[in-house]
């Protein structure tokens, strides 16, 4: 894990000034070890636990993921990766859309026909369109890698349920808040939509959220 991003003090003092809502979060989650957006700098460990992590919860998603780490000797990474057959994928408990969503990753990194360095040089949207186009990764997915792997810092990702469910309770708003108040938010946080996301997140969840 990487330490704060470097952006993270001075967008906590941004938003507390734009909106109170915010300031009162950011003073609520502060501790001495305060936890915020941390990541592995692993692109394929983070999309293939994000391939594995759709659409069933939490606890079925660590299970198996847990034994998807072990099939490949507790280290994730293409090479790994690909020396698996579809059977022995499939027997960590994953789907077969699943199954083949990471084995066209794996090859996708191995064949260099999809470049995580790319990223780095790309706008955040056009980032998610470039992420978007491999098998199994949609929007969301793709905010989520922007946000935790590679640590944006203005990613609002509208999709996100925890985020509109957060939404309605701090701002009193019925559930799903309208999309025009989603965009005024986004507006009043921009250019720190990532920040003002992990803690609105945290508003509703006791542990601090990683990917």
């Amino acid at each position: 894990m990487t330490r704060i991003p470097k952006y993270w003090t001075k967008a906590k003092k941004y938003l507390s000034k734009k909106d109170k809502k915010m300031a009162k979060l950011i003073i609520n989650y502060r501790s001495p070890s305060e936890t915020v957006l941390t990541s592995r700098r692993d692109i394929f460990f983070s999309l293939c636990k994000s391939i594995i992590g759709q659409q069933i919860s939490v606890a079925a998603a660590n299970s198996v993921f847990l034994k998807f780490k072990k099939k490949c000797n507790n280290r994730i990474n293409a090479k790994n990766v690909s020396k698996l057959t579809f059977r022995q994928l499939k027997s960590c408990g994953l789907s077969r859309q699943k199954v083949l969503g990471i084995k066209s990753l794996t090859k996708q990194i191995l064949s260099k026909s999809f470049n995580p360095k790319l990223i780095n040089k790309m706008s955040d949207e056009n980032a998610i369109i470039y992420l978007s186009n491999l098998r199994q990764i949609g929007r969301w997915s793709a905010e989520m890698i922007l946000l935790f792997t590679y640590n944006r810092s203005n990613i609002w990702p509208v999709q996100d349920i925890g985020l509109l469910r957060a939404i309605s309770k701090n701002y009193n708003k019925k559930y799903l808040p309208s999309a025009k108040f989603v965009n005024l938010l986004k507006k009043r946080f921009s250019p720190y939509c990532s920040v003002a996301t992990w803690y609105l997140w945290r508003s509703i969840d006791p542990e601090p959220i990683q990917y």
